[in-house]
């Protein structure tokens, strides 16, 4: 009689691989552009929409915050 190899169903659903701890994050929520003086929105890594100091609805502080913390 030959032996029965089980097959392990939950073996096949592979969840998310998490990245590397090398890897970049994934950009989402607002973020100053240094490179353009820009505001610009991530949406899962992907640049959405940018607006100039002057566009941008945020006061002067939360502008200086994020450009001072939120800088790429």
């Amino acid at each position: 009689m030959s032996k029965v190899q089980q097959l392990d169903l939950f073996a096949l659903i592979d969840p998310k691989p998490t990245p590397p701890a090398t890897a970049t994050p994934i950009l989402n929520g607002m973020y100053y552009e240094r490179a353009t003086g820009l505001f610009v929105t991530y949406i899962q890594g992907r640049r959405h929409y940018e607006v100039s100091w002057g566009q941008c609805l945020g006061d002067k502080a939360w502008k200086d915050k994020t450009k001072r913390e939120r800088a790429i």
